[in-house]
């Protein structure tokens, strides 16, 4: 067996991170590396206290996309990446220089935050249907992006509750 490339290394603990998620329709984590030293890590799960997927249900909303498509998003949880640099912010740690690791592209509130700390690397497994906008931002900003593949992840529609799933 060969010996793994350092992000490939990472990636894989991103994945193993990602099984902490506490919402079956983002389980994915995030693994934030400075001078090959993991610095943080995070999951997709609400925050501390409040209440999970796993526990309470999905919290959907439909959002539209520009293009007029309707997709359905939990909101009761956050970003791995989010969850990632919240969790560097509470322990006092700069992500200034660091590399992300995280499942598919970040979303464009991730991608702000992402440049907003510093980090000047991401590295991802997938595409992110919605990420040409955060394509856009990192190269203005000067965030150098890697995606591994170019398959979009995608996520199984769920209706709000209340909703008929059928309809989703």
């Amino acid at each position: 067996m060969a010996r793994p490339s350092w992000d490939e290394y990472f990636l894989g603990l991103m994945h193993e991170v990602g099984r902490r998620a506490t919402c079956d329709r983002g389980r994915s984590g995030c693994v934030v590396v400075q001078d090959r030293r993991i610095v943080a890590t995070g999951y997709v799960g609400s925050p501390p206290g409040l209440p999970h997927c796993d526990e309470e249900g999905h919290l959907m909303r439909r959002v539209v996309d520009e293009d007029g498509a309707t997709r359905l998003h939990c909101v009761r949880t956050i970003h791995a990446e989010q969850n990632a640099i919240c969790q560097a912010a509470r322990h006092g740690i700069s992500l200034e220089g660091a590399t992300l690791y995280c499942r598919m592209e970040p979303c464009r509130a991730c991608a702000m935050m992402i440049i907003s700390v510093g980090i000047r690397r991401v590295v991802c497994e997938r595409r992110y249907h919605a990420g040409e906008e955060t394509r856009e931002l990192f190269r203005a900003a000067g965030v150098e992006l890697e995606v591994r593949s170019d398959e979009v992840e995608d996520y199984e529609e769920q209706a709000p509750a209340g909703e008929d799933r059928r309809e989703a």
